[in-house]
């Protein structure tokens, strides 16, 4: 399961995009239940007060392991990684950051966080059977598409490098997330197609005519190491 629960700091920022909500609605004590029995769960905008507080906690005593990546900076929520621990292992869990110190397409404070996990059936000194998950909340502003292409980089070259087996081979992934991007966008036909040609396309990455392209450093920088 994956899910983007909404920070309540976030909403409380920006209200006027709830005012059609009923008023009980957006209160976080009628927002948080735990319904699903799930093996692996994903989750972006997790306020951190309420991971460490509330969330953890609880999935704790059910029998689920938390892995849990805070954004950069100053922003309140982050990324959560949850997984039955009476059926999988954690074998690394690994936070990537997309800030780049004088970068100027990667100075937002989005992050991802991959994991490897190992079906506890499996053989503990065998890198073979692990299933690497990776989940981000990229940026969200609609006219920069190219950050969020350039995020993604990184994190599909951490996938890359963890998921890759001894004998060169790539073992299973599953990808969450949100990604900010609608259906027919050039983000979405990279991730379902594996290819983009990027040259000339707008930096929305949604339409084409707009006189902002792809510039400063080129794409394919950051999209070394990917496959």
């Amino acid at each position: 399961m994956s899910y983007n629960i909404l920070s309540q700091e976030l909403l409380q920022d920006n209200a006027y995009l709830y005012r059609h909500c009923d008023p009980g609605v957006p209160v976080w004590g009628s927002r948080l239940i735990l319904l699903f029995s799930f093996q692996i769960l994903c989750l972006q905008e997790v306020q951190k007060d309420h991971y460490e507080n509330q969330m953890k906690p609880a999935l704790h005593a059910l029998g689920y392991q938390c892995e849990y990546k805070k954004r950069t900076g100053s922003k309140p929520d982050g990324c959560a990684v949850i997984f039955n621990s009476s059926r999988l292992s954690l074998v690394s869990s690994n936070p990537v950051e997309f800030f780049r110190p004088g970068d100027a397409l990667l100075n937002r404070d989005n992050v991802g966080l991959v994991v490897l996990l190992r079906p506890n059936d499996n053989d503990p000194s065998s890198s073979a059977g692990c299933i690497c998950i990776a989940n981000t909340h990229l940026l969200y502003n609609p006219r920069r598409g190219d950050v969020k292409l350039a995020q993604l980089a990184i994190l599909l070259a951490e996938v890359g490098r963890l998921s890759r087996l001894p004998d060169g081979s790539a073992g299973p992934v599953v990808l969450c997330g949100d990604f900010n991007s609608t259906p027919g966008s050039p983000l979405y036909r990279f991730l379902t197609t594996g290819r983009l040609d990027y040259r000339g396309l707008p930096i929305t990455g949604r339409r084409v005519g707009s006189r902002d392209v792809f510039k400063s450093r080129p794409l394919s920088h950051y999209f070394q190491g990917t496959n």
